[in-house]
C-alpha cells in the first residue's frame, strides 16, 4: 500500500480496471482490493474477486463508455489517488492483406479508443499520486503473421502512453505501459491447447521455460502504480525471451 493510502487523513485510493473478469485484470484486481484501495472492476462479465464493484459494460460501445463514465464520475465524487488500469484487449486472428472490416474497427475501439475515452473521461477525479498504467504485449515492439490488428492496436498502446505522459507533464499523474509476455489466461490458453507443437515452441522461446502467472503481472501493474520515477516507461514482463 502506498504511504498515500495509510495513516491518518490518508487519501482515499481508487482503481478503474478495465477487463477485470478474467486473466490478469482479474489478478490486478485481487492485488488493489488486497491493499485496500476501492476497485471498480469494467468488463462485460462480473469480476469474481470479492470487494471488487463490478460495472458491465462493452467497451466497443461507445455510447456505454460514455454511461460508464458518468457513472464512475458519480461513484467518485472527488479528486482521489485514483490508478487507471487499461487491460481489456481483444485478439482477432488477421493479416494485413486478409482483414474483415467490422472486427478490425471493434478491436480497436477496445484496444485503443477505450482507453482514450476513459483516460480523458475520468481526468477529474486524478488527484496527485495517480497513475494510468496500459497494459501492452510482447507486440508492442514486435509482430508476428496472422495477427495484424493486435500488433497494430498494441503498437499504439505505446504511442498512446508517451502521448499521456506529454499531455499530464507536471500534474502530478504518472503513466507507464507494461509489456506482458506469453502468459497463462484465457485468451492465450486456447490456443496453445489446440496445438501442442505450438505450446512446445512458445516454451521454448521463455528463458524459464513456462508461462507467467497473472499474478506476476499484477505483482508489476501494482508496483508501477506506486512508482512515479517510471513515468514515460515500456516495460517488458516476459521471463526474458529468446531474440529470432
Amino acid at each position: 500500500m502506498s504511504a498515500a493510502s495509510s495513516g491518518a487523513g490518508a487519501t482515499e485510493r481508487v482503481a478503474v480496471i478495465t477487463g477485470s473478469s478474467v486473466g490478469i485484470g482479474a489478478a490486478i484486481a485481487a492485488r488493489f482490493v488486497a491493499e485496500g484501495a476501492r476497485v471498480f472492476g469494467l468488463a462485460r462479465r462480473p469480476c469474481p474477486i470479492d470487494g471488487v464493484e463490478s460495472v458491465e459494460v462493452d467497451l466497443g460501445d461507445l455510447a456505454a463508455i460514455d454511461a460508464v463514465i458518468g457513472r464512475l464520475l458519480g461513484a467518485i465524487e472527488r479528486p482521489v489517488e485514483l490508478h487507471l488500469i487499461h487491460n481489456a484487449a481483444v485478439m482477432p486472428q488477421d493479416s494485413t492483406v486478409e482483414l474483415r472490416g467490422a472486427e478490425v474497427e471493434r478491436a480497436l475501439r477496445i484496444n485503443l479508443v477505450a482507453p482514450m475515452l476513459l483516460t480523458a473521461g475520468l481526468r477529474p477525479r486524478m488527484g496527485a499520486g495517480s497513475s494510468v498504467v496500459y497494459i501492452g504485449s510482447t507486440l508492442s515492439e514486435k509482430a508476428v503473421p496472422g495477427r495484424a490488428t493486435y500488433v497494430v492496436s498494441k503498437h499504439g498502446i505505446v504511442g498512446l502512453m508517451r502521448a499521456t505522459a506529454q499531455d499530464l507533464f507536471g500534474q502530478q499523474i504518472h503513466t507507464a505501459c507494461v509489456c506482458p509476455g506469453f502468459t497463462d489466461t484465457e485468451m492465450l490458453r486456447p490456443v496453445l491447447d489446440a496445438n501442442p507443437e505450438l505450446r512446445e515452441a512458445v516454451l521454448r522461446m521463455v528463458s524459464f521455460g513456462r508461462l507467467i502467472d497473472p499474478e506476476e503481472i499484477a505483482d508489476v501493474v501494482t508496483f508501477v502504480a506506486r512508482t512515479p520515477a517510471l513515468n514515460g516507461a515500456v516495460l517488458h514482463a516476459n521471463l526474458g525471451q529468446r531474440e529470432s
